[in-house]
């Protein structure tokens, strides 16, 4: 297919695709200094989560975002915002939005707006169709993990802020298309949830939460978070339980196309009833943290799985159990900053990839985040759906085969103790 030739609805290829045009632009939060200024058509309102600014000064340019809008107007890419004013409001935006009318829609601000958009496409009657329409992340949050994941895929080097949206914009200039995953969650409540990202528990959601009243920090809040964290350590009693990617591949053929259809998760059973057989469960026990991540980023700075992008239909899994010290966990999270952290050889550190899990807290003590988003601390289960949304994305390649990918010094961080094999 041409570049610039319209993308088809539906298209069942896992190959990038390209994009025609993109014309509606989702923004939530205070407008950061790297934002462009020279959107056409666009105009941002107050928002309840920081300081709005007026429709005009979005027209003033400045010499710092003048690329990005440059880039946007040159590209022809038609823009209307459609802009946030309180938490859950773009969920409610694009349920109600005629997307008939827009050949994709651009989340200009952090990983929670993006949270919002997709499970308010799925609560739509034509989720179907909604879903298929191709999402574009253009970083302005303070975490922005999904287009750190976008920037890395499409091979540039790490960057935050400006030269991050700067890389980001340029990818929806290019107008190519690539599958991702979602993560399918259920709750003992019955609540049911879609993330684009990542669910943790224990120290990260923590430090998502506890560092909220730090947002005007920027990417600095999650630093400062995880000292005062820290300081003050926590550990959690849970169980945990998951499918490793490598027990499926033995069991199935290929990924499948990007098709979605009723979102059944078919790897787990109802949380009432124990694991099947085939799944690896760790012994309950205190941990430091959970965490299940679909892409390799955390936050902008985060290089949370080096490994690689997953292979479609898995995700990430890591835990630190309870006794790991202050020292070795803050030295952790610095060499995350390069994706160092698993040559670290933490023995309290497990990483495995998966297709599903399970995790139940025992003491009701912690918290659970989704996309940095927060949700009750219960049982949950969740399972990966492969290839079910399109973004933009510099990634050139189908996503690899469903098999699980070697990760670096594997034989010492990622061996997993006797009593947790499978």
């Amino acid at each position: 297919m041409d570049a610039g030739a319209a993308f088809p609805p539906g298209c069942p290829s896992c190959d990038p695709q390209p994009l025609v045009a993109v014309p509606v632009c989702v923004y939530s939060g205070r407008l950061p200094e790297h934002a462009p200024k020279a959107l056409p058509r666009a105009g941002v309102v107050k928002s309840a989560r920081g300081q709005g600014q007026s429709p005009a000064a979005l027209q003033e340019p400045r010499t710092a975002a003048a690329g990005p809008g440059r880039r946007l107007l040159h590209a022809d890419a038609h823009c209307r915002a459609l802009c946030t004013e309180r938490r859950n409001h773009a969920r409610e935006l694009v349920r109600a939005e005629d997307l008939r009318r827009w050949d994709a829609l651009v989340v200009m601000s952090g990983d929670g707006l993006i949270h919002e958009v997709v499970n308010g496409l799925m609560e739509r009657p034509d989720w179907e169709t909604a879903i298929q329409k191709p999402l574009c992340s253009l970083p302005a949050g303070s975490g922005n993990a999904v287009a750190a994941s976008l920037n890395y895929y499409a091979g540039y080097e790490q960057v935050t802020k400006e030269d991050l949206l700067t890389n980001c914009t340029q990818l929806l200039c290019r107008r190519l298309l690539a599958p991702m995953d979602l993560l399918s969650l259920q709750t003992a409540c019955g609540q049911r949830l879609f993330s684009v990202l990542s669910l943790a528990w224990g120290f990260i959601a923590d430090v998502d939460l506890e560092s909220e009243k730090f947002r005007r920090l920027g990417e600095m809040r999650f630093t400062l978070g995880a000292c005062l964290r820290l300081v003050a350590l926590r550990t959690y009693r849970g169980s945990l339980a998951y499918l490793p990617a490598e027990t499926l591949a033995s069991r199935r053929g290929p990924s499948p196309a990007l098709a979605p259809q009723d979102p059944a998760d078919t790897h787990v059973v109802p949380l009432e009833q124990p694991v099947p057989p085939h799944w690896t469960v760790v012994p309950e026990q205190d941990f430091v943290l959970v965490l299940a991540l679909l892409h390799s980023h955390l936050a902008s700075d985060l290089f949370t799985a080096p490994m690689g992008r997953c292979s479609a239909g898995a995700m990430h899994l890591f835990y630190v159990r309870a006794g790991v010290s202050r020292a070795m966990l803050l030295r952790l999270f610095l060499a995350m900053e390069k994706g160092r952290h698993m040559e670290c050889h933490c023995p309290h550190l497990v990483y495995v990839p998966v297709v599903a899990f399970r995790l139940e807290p025992k003491d009701g003590k912690g918290v659970f985040t989704v996309d940095g988003e927060l949700l009750i601390s219960e049982a949950v289960q969740g399972q990966v759906l492969p290839n079910y949304f399109w973004m933009v994305s510099g990634y050139r390649e189908p996503p690899p085969s469903l098999k699980p990918q070697p990760s670096p010094r594997r034989k010492s961080q990622q061996t997993l103790p006797p009593s947790e094999r499978p």
